[in-house]
């Protein structure tokens, strides 16, 4: 029996599982932790205690960001096994990836430099440190060796890399051949730079959807976050996007509630939604995390902060909806990533596909819509 894992957090974290699973013993349970906010802590204590009472005898061991924060708390659980803290060898991570046979996760970075006032992962993480390019094309080579037809690039602060986000996916697509599908996890927008733009405009192997780390849409929010955009610099990137590839689709990060929010400046963030046509929003009530200057701020109340999140998630909902309701009749071209039929367009448009067999793209023409579901046919 090969040891298991649970992931908590970003996709960082399960291509990280993955290296950290083929070195346990067999038998063993990986509880992979996530510290970015108070709620991600709470839901992996509540991993940790649900496994042990399934399977009592079964060795637990915990790692990740959380316990990068407060190894002491998760060593006096009495569920937990092992408490594993994390080292700096990084380049053997971006040589697992996350399989799921057809698209794999693959790490180039990690760590990041910048030190946002609401956030922990830096120190968790630490500064920002990149695998070599040839580490991480080798690692895509076996990646495609094994079956995956799509490479999603992760990290902390992906746009950081070492030489530039660009020139990195330039060379990858170059030396790649097989590499059919390339696409980004999170980026910040302000790092976006001339050649990443470039190979959006001209490389259709490059996937057109773009999630960016947006967090608010006030300036006097963003400074207190010590962000380093303002509100105009994410709409001139997105429609910089939209100018280099009109088809590309945009997600978003956002906090809802940060401490001093006036509603003035949580309505310039509800705006963002559409001056950005995000499609895909990532809404995180704000988490007050200890020993960061946000949790020193004056706070905002936790019932208006809730209904801000939910009023943004409401948006958010209705500009999906209205997003998934215009491509139906449009031609897409899809991989299939599990036994349902069920894949995602280069857009990240989730289609399901009666008969599609997993492992293949195929073109399809959409029919219609079941919930978050676009139903496709083939054409």
């Amino acid at each position: 029996m090969s040891a298991e894992t649970i992931t908590l957090g970003c996709r960082l974290n399960f291509a990280e599982s993955e290296a950290i699973a083929a070195g346990a013993p067999d038998g063993t349970l990986i509880v992979n932790s996530c510290a970015v906010t108070g709620e991600a802590v709470r839901q992996t204590r509540q991993a940790i205690r649900r496994a042990y009472r399934e399977q009592p005898e079964r060795p637990i061991i915990v790692t990740g960001c959380a316990v990068q924060l407060d190894p002491e708390a998760f060593r006096a659980m009495p569920e937990v096994t092992e408490v594993r803290v994390r080292d700096d060898a990084l380049p053997a991570l971006a040589a697992a990836g996350l399989i799921h046979q057809v698209k794999s996760f693959v790490v180039v970075q990690t760590g990041c430099d910048h030190r946002c006032t609401f956030c922990t992962i830096w120190t968790a993480r630490g500064p920002s440190r990149s695998v070599a390019y040839e580490a991480v094309r080798d690692a895509i080579e076996r990646e495609l060796a094994r079956g995956a037809m799509e490479i999603v690039l992760t990290g902390v602060d992906i746009t950081n890399y070492a030489g530039g986000l660009g020139i990195l996916c330039q060379r990858l697509l170059g030396d790649a051949r097989g590499l059919e599908r390339l696409r980004l996890s999170s980026m910040d927008s302000i790092e976006i730079d001339g050649a990443l733009i470039e190979l959006i405009a001209g490389e259709p192997r490059l996937m057109p959807h773009f999630h960016l780390s947006l967090q608010a849409g006030d300036n006097l929010v963003l400074k207190r976050m010590k962000r380093r955009h303002l509100r105009a610099d994410a709409v001139a990137v997105v429609a910089a996007i939209k100018a280099a590839r009109p088809e590309a689709t945009i997600g978003a990060d956002l906090i809802a509630g940060f401490p001093t929010e006036s509603e003035a400046a949580a309505l310039n963030t509800l705006a963002l939604l559409d001056d950005c046509e995000v499609v895909a929003a990532h809404i995180f009530p704000f988490s007050p995390r200890p020993g960061t200057p946000a949790a020193r701020m004056p706070q905002v109340e936790r019932e208006i902060v809730k209904a801000r999140a939910a009023r943004l998630r409401d948006r958010a909902a209705v500009r999906r909806s209205a997003w998934l309701d215009s491509l139906i009749g449009s031609r897409q071209r899809v991989l299939i990533e599990n036994m349902r039929g069920e894949g995602h367009g280069t857009s990240n448009a989730p289609v399901r596909i009666a008969g599609a067999a997993k492992g293949n793209i195929i073109d399809v023409v959409i029919t219609g819509r079941d919930g978050n579901h676009l139903i496709g046919k083939f054409v």
